[in-house]
C-alpha cells in the first residue's frame, strides 16, 4: 500500500491523504478546488486529481468510477464539458449527489477510483 500526500490544509487537520494506492486500485479521496465559480474550482479539483493519479501512475484514463458532490445540483451541468473533455473516450462510471460541503465556499467535491498501473 502507497499513500500520496498532496499537502492541502484539510489533510493533517482531519486524517487523511490524497490518494492511496491498495488492491490494484488508485483510491482518490474527495478533492475541492479553489476559483469563484463551479466551472474554475471543477477545473482545478480536476488539476489535483491528475497530480494525484499521475505520482501514482494512472491517469484519468483509468479511472473506474467517479462521484460528483455538490451542494446545488443545478450546478453540476455547466460542468460537462469539461468533465466529458477529461474523461474523452474513457468515460468512467459516474454519480452525482446533491449534499453539503466541508466549507459553504465550495462548489463541487471529485472523488475518483482509477486502475493502478
Amino acid at each position: 500500500m502507497r499513500r500520496i500526500s498532496s499537502g492541502g490544509v484539510y489533510e493533517p487537520k482531519i486524517g487523511y491523504c490524497r490518494a492511496v494506492v491498495a488492491g490494484g486500485f488508485v483510491h482518490v479521496a474527495g478533492t475541492v478546488g479553489q476559483g469563484e465559480t463551479v466551472v474554475e474550482q471543477c477545473r482545478s479539483a480536476l488539476e489535483i486529481i491528475g497530480k494525484a493519479l499521475a505520482e501514482a501512475g494512472s491517469s484519468f484514463a483509468d479511472v473506474v468510477r467517479v462521484n460528483y458532490y455538490l451542494p446545488d445540483r443545478a450546478e453540476f451541468e455547466p460542468c460537462w464539458p469539461l468533465l466529458a473533455e477529461t474523461f474523452g473516450a474513457n468515460p468512467p462510471a459516474a454519480t452525482m449527489i446533491e449534499c453539503g460541503l466541508i466549507d459553504e465556499k465550495y462548489r463541487i467535491e471529485i472523488e475518483v477510483t482509477a486502475l493502478a498501473r
